[in-house]
């Protein structure tokens, strides 16, 4: 009796643990420090990248914003993520970044607090897009590392940094996962 008590509340746990491992359910802040989640964006399509203000690939804040615009109307929504990771080219506080992506690329998109994407200190969320058991696993190359998320939470592409967002590649993928009920 007792081994039945035991696999039953093993496999509630691991109900329940799959349960959390939504990428809606895991805690975030958002730029300014307030608590959030991915819940607001949950039936929408999302580009989720990493972004620091002091990078080879900033300059894509530009094409980032541009598919945002192009697609925001379609439920699609482009995600940043700063990181200072990267030879420490994330320095600046959260106004710092907040300001430099508005003043410089227009950026309209929203933006989350820096976080960690590799590392002991790696943040849950990164956690779930590359461990081992993800749909797309692999540690995180550099900044600008893009993931496309369908409507159903799951991921659905990865693309590293030189891929740029505005690119066929990149665009055909939201497009498919536009389309995709």
């Amino acid at each position: 009796m007792k081994y039945f008590i035991l696999l039953a509340a093993l496999l509630l746990a691991n109900v329940v643990s799959a349960e959390t491992k939504s990428l809606y359910d895991i805690p975030l802040k958002d730029i300014d420090g307030k608590d959030t989640s991915l819940k607001a964006y949950q039936g929408k399509v999302l580009l989720i990248v990493n972004v620091a203000s002091k990078c080879g690939y900033t300059p894509q804040y530009e094409g980032l914003q541009a598919v945002y615009k192009k697609y925001a109307d379609q439920g699609f929504v482009v995600l940043g993520f700063p990181c200072n990771d990267f030879l420490s080219q994330e320095p600046g506080t959260a106004e710092e970044i907040k300001t430099f992506c508005s003043s410089k690329y227009n950026v309209t998109f929203p933006l989350f607090a820096k976080l960690h994407v590799k590392g002991a200190e790696q943040h849950p969320l990164y956690a779930a897009l590359t461990e081992k058991g993800a749909t797309l696993p692999g540690a995180i190359s550099w900044n600008f590392n893009k993931f496309i998320i369908g409507r159903d939470g799951k991921v659905l592409k990865r693309f590293g940094s030189g891929s740029k967002p505005e690119s066929t590649e990149v665009t055909k993928a939201i497009e498919a996962a536009l389309l995709a009920k």
